[in-house]
């Protein structure tokens, strides 16, 4: 991999501040990079421009951001996707070790939905129905190998069924097609989902997490664990900036994004959205990413998930 010659920052930042979003538009990841961008120029002095990249699971954006120069300027969204793909094989860089946390901003369960039409009113029914009828149903996600992705393979062998996976741009884009009734099942965040469940067009059957959400529109949804299966995914978004930013600008970007998460305004959108702020700084966000890689690389390889999104991706 090439050096970086980065020069000494001067008053960073001088110029508004690229936010790489690896995913499409109006999913979940785009939708909490908007709302930092909303309060960014306040806190950070410069404004922060959402540049969405989509492709690849995340990695086509977070492969431009790795390959950037470590001056503050390029900034990437980040999601458990940047532990996960490496596990499949050959990606341009290992993202854990080429990017380097600024900040987790929330914590995500993914939620499993339906079309509010389906005669499914749990996974029980849908199980039963998946049972007699294989290879029928298919599940959208937000890409291959993603969480997403993966909550849905481990959700099918857990349950011992056959599902059809089917992968989007965005979370935005499975739920599209769920409405146009070309998938059945989503897997999708809380922000991706709670318009559509609060409209009534799709009702939720089993949340990933270990345990339920406090937002009233997801109260209800029970976890996968308190229907009998021992299936919990969970994700998160965050900052992370090219390795090796000089020690005054990570300062200034992390401190300028904790008073962004601070702000009660963006708690108040982000609560808007569903979604629960559990901020980590820099060097814990750093450790939350070891454990997180120990405890996927266990899980994909003992499940063998990781083998068949190796040949899915293929």
């Amino acid at each position: 991999m090439e050096n970086k010659v980065v020069p000494a920052a001067t008053k960073y930042p001088e110029k508004p501040i690229t936010l790489i979003v690896p995913f499409g538009v109006g999913g979940g990841i785009d939708l909490v990079a908007r709302t930092v961008e909303k309060s960014a120029s306040t806190h950070l002095g410069q404004p922060l421009v959402v540049v969405n990249k989509p492709g690849g699971t995340g990695t086509i954006g977070w492969n431009e951001v790795a390959g950037a120069p470590p001056d503050g300027y390029t900034l990437a969204m980040t999601g458990i996707e940047i532990i996960l793909q490496p596990l499949y094989g050959t990606t341009k860089y290992h993202y854990p070790s080429a990017l380097e946390p600024i900040a987790q901003i929330t914590e995500l369960s993914l939620i499993m939905a339906v079309q509010s039409n389906q005669p499914w009113n749990s996974l029980e029914d849908l199980i039963a129905y998946a049972k007699n009828h294989p290879g029928e149903i298919k599940f959208g996600h937000p890409g291959i190998g993603g969480i997403n992705h993966v909550l849905g393979e481990t959700f099918a062998k857990a349950a011992n069924i056959q599902l059809e996976q089917v992968p989007f741009q965005s979370g935005a884009e499975a739920m599209s097609s769920l409405l146009g009734g070309h998938i059945q099942v989503v897997f999708l965040n809380p922000a991706a989902v709670k318009e559509q469940l609060r409209s009534g067009k799709v009702k939720a059957l089993a949340l990933g997490g270990e345990k339920r959400l406090t937002d009233p529109v997801f109260t209800n949804i029970p976890t996968f664990r308190e229907q009998g299966l021992d299936v919990v995914c969970n994700s998160w978004n965050g900052i992370a900036a090219p390795k090796g930013l000089p020690d005054d600008v990570k300062k200034k970007l992390s401190e300028g994004i904790k008073k962004v998460i601070d702000d009660p305004e963006f708690q108040k959108n982000m609560e808007n959205l569903g979604l629960q702020i559990t901020y980590l700084g820099p060097e814990e966000s750093g450790k939350k990413w070891l454990i997180d890689s120990q405890r996927l690389t266990k899980t994909v390889q003992e499940t063998g998930i990781a083998e068949k999104i190796k040949t899915q991706k293929k």
